[in-house]
């Protein structure tokens, strides 16, 4: 009788267990994305990192990224503004919107001599769309290839805005 009740303990735990995984398991694949109209991006672009005992700034080339990845529709890129570290604007990209056609990407590039950015660098971005769409992957990528060592690593933008 006492091996019953620790199978059905055991069972119980199984079903609980399960449960939680599915609750927190990612959307199924046939769930479709969220659309959006428009968006303000947060995007981090370290334009230096620190190494070594003594805070040495190692310099970095940022390339921010925006790729559409909606297959039907165009999207509008409205503004990259590029911050430093005290949230200075250092640098507007564009002087006119500028459209990025299904499926295409773009770049803008931060110089590895740049200096100004530092450690806390970031762009705003701001994108519209005609109606309502895939909302663009917009990401940082940052590489060094100086001091005999190669260093590169990725940031993902963060909405801090939806269009209304």
């Amino acid at each position: 009788m006492e091996h019953v009740k620790r199978r059905r303990k055991g069972s119980a735990f199984f079903v609980v267990v399960f449960l939680a995984v599915m609750a927190a398991a990612p959307h199924a694949a046939g769930d479709e994305p969220a659309l959006s109209r428009g968006q303000t991006v947060y995007v981090p672009g370290y334009s230096h990192i620190y190494s070594g005992d003594r805070e040495r700034p190692l310099l970095l080339a940022v390339t921010v990224s925006i790729r559409n990845t909606d297959p039907n529709q165009w999207i509008q890129i409205e503004t990259v503004d590029y911050y430093d570290t005290a949230g200075n604007l250092v640098r507007k990209y564009l002087n006119l919107p500028m459209k990025l056609r299904a499926m295409a990407s773009t770049r803008f590039v931060v110089p590895e001599s740049e200096k100004t950015g530092g450690s806390g660098a970031n762009f705003i971005i701001q994108w519209s769309a005609q109606q309502a769409v895939n909302p663009p992957i917009i990401e940082t990528v940052m590489i060094s290839t100086r001091m005999q060592q190669g260093i590169s690593f990725t940031s993902r933008g963060q909405i801090i805005k939806e269009a209304k």
